[in-house]
């Protein structure tokens, strides 16, 4: 095994120049740097493609590869798809322009990679912000057979061998929302392994698509659980309980899920 994988990170964009840099530099600033870093700009019409362009001698002298295409694209699946499909990383990490990297987020990651075990998904905390003020760190579950009922890893916090997406495929296109989730229940089901690392891997804001459109979230990660062989009941039984919860979650945390 390489003593030093070169790791990929892709970032999906689009009009996201108020964001955009603390992403950038998220990856142009870490601790490790045997990395790629592509971007894929869905044409945006703000100043996006600018800020993208003004880092590319940064990158050069930090010795990172930087990448960027921009063009229009049929949604945020499809972009990371693209992306994925440009990587020549053996470990490659998804995050989208309103979220950043722990600057040894990568460098955690290949530390636990390199040890003498067989993993392919390592994933771990992650920080949510609102008002550039961290509102809580959530840790993951890892009681991972509950995937069947829910999202429980943090997707910007994940790290996938490349050898998982050449076995099963990158992000079904055919999902706006929770494709990611369809992705990890894949994982799960073709018996790839699970690492967690205990550790702040990623910061995300809230008010993300997931936020917006919660309920029509919920709806698709009851049909990717379907698609997948859940009963059909015991998925409608889940999407159920995560109303529940979400109410009680409003009562407590209301600058969250209000």
């Amino acid at each position: 095994m390489n003593k030093n994988p070169l790791v990929s990170v892709v970032t999906v964009v689009y009009n996201g120049e108020t964001t955009i840099k603390y992403t950038i530099e998220s990856v142009l600033n870490q601790t490790y740097n045997n990395i790629e870093y592509i971007i894929i700009d869905g044409n945006s019409t703000d100043n996006t493609l600018k800020i993208i362009k003004e880092y590319g001698e940064k990158f050069k002298e930090n010795g990172i590869v930087y990448k960027w295409i921009s063009e229009p694209d049929n949604g945020i699946y499809n972009a990371m798809n693209k992306g994925i499909n440009l990587t020549k990383g053996e470990l490659i990490g998804i995050i989208n322009s309103d979220d950043w990297y722990e600057l040894n987020a990568v460098e955690l990651v290949v530390k636990e990679y390199l040890k003498d075990k067989d993993f392919d998904v390592f994933h771990g905390n992650i920080n949510i912000i609102k008002n550039e003020v961290v509102l809580r760190t959530l840790n993951p579950k890892t009681d991972y057979h509950t995937l069947w009922k829910d999202m429980i890893l943090f997707h910007p916090t994940c790290f996938v061998t490349k050898n998982v997406y050449s076995k099963i495929g990158v992000f079904d296109e055919n999902y706006i929302i929770s494709s990611d989730y369809d992705f990890i229940l894949r994982c799960y089901i073709n018996n790839f392994r699970f690492y967690y690392i205990d550790k702040i891997i990623s910061n995300m804001r809230t008010g993300g698509i997931s936020d917006k459109q919660v309920i029509d979230s919920w709806k698709e990660c009851r049909d990717i659980a379907n698609k997948n062989g859940l009963n059909n009941t015991l998925s409608k039984l889940y999407y159920f309980r995560k109303r529940i919860i979400r109410i009680f979650l409003k009562y407590i945390y209301p600058e969250h899920y209000g």
